[in-house]
């Protein structure tokens, strides 16, 4: 498998107190990250193989400048309620694959990089019906990562890994390509509905339990 999925982000309303719900169910917080110059800020859990992100926009007027505004997330994040998909998709190269983009892209390079690294952003990223999708050359998984940026990793109902990811939503035009190259990786699948929402498996889903956090969140986990 050339590529893993890295994180999955939801855009959420200002501090994202939607997190709240998830640190009710048993799940533990990892570190904030903002992102000097983007313009946004987020919230974070961690698992031993990938990420779950909360985002929102706290300075529009660096997200909407002109080094960041290809990315559409000021568009992407102020219509969230009204048509535009919340979603974002990160991939990764699996270890020993190589530098291979799974998509067509651009080169993005915020502030908070180093001017020698860039992001991957996916060609289709002016389309809001479709996730922002992107790929980090730098992304490995948390429980690989070095000893200073280490986060917590186990969880009171004893999730440990992401095994399935289905983005639900108006999805019944024709694809982008970008889009349906990231479904060609097996990293995530899509499935019609009204509105967007994702799923996320945990474990195989061996327990056959479920729990969804609509409408505070777009989100259902299954374990």
């Amino acid at each position: 498998m050339a590529f893993e999925l890295d994180h999955l982000f939801i855009c959420t309303d200002i501090n994202a107190w939607e997190a709240e719900t998830l640190v009710s169910f048993g799940l533990v917080e990892g570190s904030s990250n903002p992102h000097p110059g983007q313009g946004t800020a987020n919230r974070r859990f961690f698992f031993h193989n990938a990420m779950l992100e909360f985002l929102w926009v706290h300075n529009p007027e660096q997200a909407k400048s002109e080094q960041i505004h290809l990315t559409r997330l000021w568009e992407r994040w102020t219509n969230r309620k009204n048509g535009a998909c919340p979603f974002g998709i990160c991939l990764r190269p699996a270890v020993g694959s190589g530098d291979t983009i799974a998509f067509s892209s651009w080169a993005y390079r915020p502030p908070y990089l180093p001017q020698t690294t860039s992001i991957a952003v996916g060609t289709n990223s002016e389309v809001l019906t479709e996730p922002m999708l992107f790929q980090i050359p730098f992304g490995q998984r948390p429980d690989r990562y070095p000893t200073e940026k280490l986060q917590p990793l186990e969880h009171s109902v004893g999730w440990r890994e992401i095994t399935r990811v289905a983005l639900i939503g108006p999805y019944a035009k024709g694809l982008s390509p970008e889009l349906q190259a990231v479904i060609d990786t097996n990293q995530m699948k899509l499935r019609v509905g009204i509105d967007y929402c994702v799923e996320l498996g945990f474990d195989g889903e061996e327990q056959g339990k479920q729990v969804d956090f609509r409408p505070q969140l777009p989100l259902i986990m299954s374990w």
